[in-house]
């Protein structure tokens, strides 16, 4: 596999390293797209003498910052003839954070990393990924989308330039989960867009998994306890690493795209029913997602949203 390239962002801890090791021990051509230089070296070069394979590069990148996402197109494209798997793993949650922040572009942080990078990143990799014989991107959800089966929940798609920063409350959980509800409409248009060009677009549902260090250094000291408590019980990202691994390379996923996959690596279907006993089933089970990511309101709202403020390109 060492012609085969495949790029993971946040390859430097968590689900994100686990993938870049798998990847590198099956011998792909591992590009680790990650912010912090200091930390991803220290990653790299364990990788690189734990799975044997030298083809383990690293480009700077900041997923929020649009710059930083065509400095880094730009160094990749330079550098390698295609792109074969583009693994969408970076994201941010700091947890407990209160304080509504921006990103250079002035979008809210947490869509500028979850949502609004990705679309930029995959529109500027898609002539590299075409040229693929086998091209595949894979976006990493969440369960919090499940929060949408309440009724009553909503993007809220006028506040995400900072509209009403200093009005409105703000919890970067709930735009966490919001961000991944938009990250998934994205990967449903996106695999009708890019369908023409043979780029399979999809999703995994990604469940709880033990935090680095890292992720919970960052933490208030209260989601520090819980973090830690929670990391007794949740399986290692190993787990969810194979997931990465086995939808991106396997021919069992070769004709797959506009899909949710869960842990199981089973296609989660949207909800027949979000009624009753039904909704229970939706909410407590791992088959089904909320049918707000389909609404085609919502879904135009957010492509309209991604596409005007990436006109620059």
């Amino acid at each position: 596999m060492n012609d085969k390239i495949v790029v993971i962002t946040g390859a430097n801890s968590g689900i994100g390293k686990s993938a870049a090791m798998k990847f590198a021990t099956e011998g792909y051509r591992v590009i680790m797209a990650c912010r912090n230089m200091e930390i991803s070296k220290t990653v790299q070069r364990a990788i690189i003498e734990t799975s044997k394979n030298k083809d383990v590069d690293l480009i700077e990148l900041d997923v929020s910052s649009f710059d930083s996402i065509r400095t880094f197109c730009a160094a990749f494209k330079a550098k390698y003839p295609r792109l074969d798997i583009l693994i969408h793993n970076a994201a941010y949650l700091n947890y407990g954070e209160k304080a509504y922040t921006l990103s250079p572009e002035q979008i809210e942080l947490t869509f500028a990393t979850n949502t609004f990078g990705p679309f930029l990143m995959t529109r500027i990799l898609a002539d590299h990924l075409a040229k693929s014989q086998d091209p595949r991107v894979l976006n990493a959800c969440t369960t919090n989308i499940k929060h949408f089966f309440n009724p009553k929940r909503k993007i809220d798609f006028d506040n995400l330039l900072g509209e009403y920063r200093d009005t409105k409350p703000f919890s970067v959980y709930k735009m966490y989960g919001d961000s991944k509800m938009a990250l998934l409409m994205l990967t449903f248009k996106m695999a009708e867009q890019f369908k023409s060009q043979g780029i399979k677009v999809n999703a995994l549902q990604i469940n709880r998994v033990k935090l680095s260090k890292e992720t919970i250094r960052k933490m208030s000291p209260g989601w520090k306890v819980l973090a830690w408590a929670q990391n007794l019980t949740n399986p290692m990202p190993a787990g969810m690493a194979d997931n990465y691994y086995h939808i991106s390379t396997s021919d069992e996923y070769t004709h797959a795209t506009g899909q949710l996959f869960n842990h199981k690596r089973e296609i989660v279907r949207q909800a027949a029913s979000e009624k009753g006993f039904t909704q229970l089933k939706n909410i407590f089970g791992s088959g089904s997602y909320p049918s707000y990511a389909t609404d085609p309101y919502n879904v135009e709202k957010i492509w309209s949203m991604c596409t005007s403020l990436a006109a620059g390109d």
